[in-house]
């Protein structure tokens, strides 16, 4: 019963493979140095990639951007597909249209239970002026929050 926002945390493998996946579990930790937190299931197929890989950026998603964060929580195969992006200049992907953007160093990871906990020192961030958050509680996406 804990409303959050929704990001999609992407990353690029040496290979030039993209990964991204929809996440609700971010957290900031630190303004100094700055670092947020994020995890990830222990099972999950880009669990390799990322804890491997040297940059990820964590894109917190705009209420417009709903579609975007389904297409990302599932399994589908052409989850890139007509997404558009910059690379950022860690190579990881930045999603157009997001909310806000933090960029990355993979700092530290620590084994919690059956996931594992990413602490990113952020490098560069930027947000969209204006743009309303995309929020997930009790199962379901909300792109409006009354005050």
């Amino acid at each position: 019963m804990f409303a959050t926002g929704v990001t999609i945390v992407t990353a690029r493998t040496p290979s030039g493979e993209l990964i991204g996946l929809t996440a609700n579990s971010f957290n900031s930790v630190s303004l100094n140095p700055p670092l947020v937190l994020w995890s990830l299931s222990q099972a999950a197929s880009s669990m390799a990639a990322l804890s491997t890989g040297s940059h990820y950026a964590i894109n917190i998603l705009a209420a417009d951007q709903k579609a975007l964060a389904e297409r990302f929580a599932g399994k589908r195969e052409d989850r890139w597909a007509d997404v558009p992006f910059t690379e950022g200049p860690g190579g990881s992907p930045i999603l157009a249209g997001a909310a806000a953007t933090f960029e990355c160093f993979n700092r530290s990871r620590y084994e919690e239970g059956d996931h594992v906990i990413f602490v990113g020192e952020v490098e560069r961030c930027h947000h969209r002026a204006g743009a309303a958050p995309l929020l997930f509680h009790g199962g379901k996406f909300y792109t409006e929050h009354p005050l």
